[in-house]
């Protein structure tokens, strides 16, 4: 079968997997709801690998496949049809592949909650939305695929509504993503009315002849990329991302690694022909990310939540990726995005294995000493975390140091801010694994006697992730290490664009020991600080450093939000509500119906059924339109 013949089939799948679900929550056992919600995801795996081995054998890179017309109003028209080509067969591969161990993995961890139909029925329709995200041939398809993420995080994330903080933290992931939804629309309005089209094939080749630095083109990036902060959660609209750890775990892993929060990379990858033409723009896109990988790090060093940690380290990792498409490092950013949603994903699901053999508890205080019972989560926890700290020759290392070169080239500023940002990373993550795994046990007596190694299904995503992790840079090894760049030529094929690296490869070697040197020293640190030392966080309430204040409150991001924006927003809907509600509107529409009921009260009074009074009424009548018409005669 050919590509056009399959492509359909890869979101149909999930879709149908979310409808039979969801109408079969209350009456499917949970083994057939596990087997239709994993079984549609691993359908679409297969089948993206065939289009992807399909693609590569063929000499035409880019299929767009068309469906449907969809929408016609006047010069607007705008067809549901796909563009499969090597960005968006990648993504496939992502999506469903770290999608499916997801929901393998889901159906032992959830397996005892009474909503877990209408789980699976969530995640199957996420996965269908961000499939139609990467494969929509236009901007409002992308955009639908967007908005239909953002709708399922809100519902996945406040799974456990019953919990006002979980249901509040879903309405608070789903405003600020409309806030970034706005800007994405208006840059989609703008493309329109410049190109007359919001079609990729008719929107690139024109934008290519434009001159570079065009007031246009830099207006389109910067609402395209202030959509993209919403989704992938970049300063100043990141909060959402850690309050979502309201969800059950397996939503972290899948909005974390495999779909929403890499949305706005891959918008921005589709995309780079116009941000490539606006350099006003790529340097805010790089120093946003830098800041937002800076910040974030520095967060993560003092939380004491396992999950938390790891959310943090998410924001940081996608400032690294903004960091490398400012710089125009393309290829390096979507590489970070391939090897992140394999180690990311294992140390979601890792940590979830750790709450569940806990008993639900994700304070690391509690923990310590489980690296002789939990041996699998353990093991594959700490390859993830050799990834995700950039040490060789696992997959985190290439990536990360693809984009810190282009960095250097481009300012040895922001290289020193990436370097740095290296450095906490390597000791947030190490001391979170020290602080769960290694030295004693701290936590109850009752929850040690039940401490075991999670089942098969949980851990069996956990083994495959590890090894993905750990050869997943092999994929993009650079020439300075004898490759070939395999992911830079493919990408290449979809006209993603990819500056130049002019460094020696002496200076290559440098850069790179430098940030393997911050990532051991920090490795040691951390060791000898949690391991060697026994340090365990302090208490909430006890005293703290000004700056371990500032990194354990979150910089008052919150708080400062709350002061600026949501207070003064809550007194305005106050007095909208009270004055200008129910005083003047209220007091308009009330005083009408008052004056008529007291207007027919006196009306009233003159039908009172007496036959005299109503003939001279009557005659009075007359008299007095004769007058009147006689005063016109005269």
């Amino acid at each position: 079968m050919t590509i056009e013949q399959l492509i359909w089939l890869v979101p149909l799948l999930p879709f149908l997997g979310f409808v039979i679900n969801g109408l079969g929550r209350n009456s499917l056992s949970k083994g057939l709801v596990g087997i239709i919600g994993s079984g549609v995801i691993l359908a679409s795996f297969i089948i993206s690998v065939v289009i992807f081995f399909s693609l590569q054998g063929d000499t035409q890179k880019s299929h767009e496949v068309f469906l449907f017309d969809w929408i016609s109003a006047g010069a607007l028209h705008i067809p549901l049809s796909f563009l499969v080509d090597p960005l968006s067969s990648i993504m496939l591969l992502i999506i469903t592949g770290i999608g499916f161990l997801i929901h393998l993995y889901s159906t032992s961890y959830m397996h005892d909650d009474a909503g877990f139909g209408k789980f699976f029925a969530y995640l199957n329709l996420f996965v269908f939305f961000m499939l139609l995200l990467v494969l929509g041939s236009n901007y409002i398809v992308m955009f639908i695929g967007w908005e239909g993420v953002g709708l399922c995080s809100y519902l996945l994330i406040g799974f456990w509504y019953t919990n006002s903080a979980y249901a509040s933290a879903a309405k608070k992931a789903f405003v600020m993503n409309r806030i970034g939804d706005l800007g994405f629309l208006l840059g989609v309005f703008l493309i329109f009315t410049t190109f007359g089209s919001v079609e990729f094939a008719k929107v690139f080749p024109q934008a290519a002849n434009m001159l570079p630095g065009n007031d246009t083109l830099v207006l389109i990036t910067i609402l395209l990329f202030i959509g993209a902060c919403g989704k992938s959660a970049q300063l100043p609209l990141f909060t959402w991302l850690p309050d979502a750890m309201a969800g059950p775990t397996p939503v972290s892993a899948l909005i974390h690694a495999a779909t929403m929060v890499t949305a706005g990379i891959y918008m921005i990858a589709r995309s780079s022909i116009l941000f490539d033409l606006a350099p006003l723009t790529q340097h805010i896109i790089a120093i946003v990310g830098a800041a937002t990988a800076l910040v974030a790090a520095i967060i993560a060093l003092t939380q004491t939540d396992i999950k938390k940690v790891l959310a943090y380290s998410t924001v940081s990792q996608l400032g690294y990726m903004f960091l490398g498409l400012g710089v125009g490092a393309y290829t390096g950013s979507f590489f970070h995005v391939l090897t992140h949603a394999f180690f990311k994903a294992l140390l979601f699901l890792g940590a979830g294995s750790v709450i569940h053999a806990m008993h639900h508890e994700q304070d690391m205080r509690h923990m310590g000493g489980l690296k002789g019972k939990l041996k699998t989560t353990f093991t594959t926890m700490m390859i993830g975390t050799i990834a995700i700290a950039g040490l060789p020759p696992f997959s985190g290392f290439f990536s990360k140091d693809e984009i810190l070169a282009h960095a250097f080239q481009a300012s040895p500023i922001l290289w020193g801010i990436g370097v740095l940002t290296a450095f906490l990373t390597a000791f947030y993550m190490f001391r979170m694994m020290f602080l769960t795994f290694s030295g004693k046990y701290r936590g109850t007596h009752h929850a040690e006697s039940h401490i075991h190694e999670s089942p098969t299904a949980m851990t069996l995503p956990l083994i495959i992730l590890a090894i993905l992790a750990a050869i997943g840079g092999a994929i993009n090894l650079p020439h300075v290490f004898g490759g070939n760049e395999w992911l830079a030529h493919w990408l290449a094929g979809a006209g993603v664009a990819q500056h130049e690296l002019d460094l020696s490869h002496a200076t290559e070697y440098t850069l790179m020991g430098v940030s393997v040197a911050a990532a051991v020293i920090a490795l040691l640190y951390a060791y000898t600080r949690y391991v060697k030392g026994a340090h365990v966080p302090v208490a909430d309430e006890a005293p703290r450093s000004a700056l371990a204040k500032l990194s354990y409150n979150k910089f008052y991001l919150d708080e400062i939000y709350d002061f600026l924006i949501t207070k003064p927003l809550d007194a305005l809907s106050k007095f909208f509500y009270r004055i200008i509600d129910n005083k003047f509107i209220d007091g308009i529409v009330n005083g009408l119906g008052w004056s008529t009921n007291e207007a027919s009260k006196g009306i009233r009074l003159l039908q009172s059924g007496n036959v005299g009074f109503y003939i001279f009424m009557m005659v009075f009548g007359i008299i007095a339109l004769l007058l009147y018409t006689f005063s016109y005669i005269l």
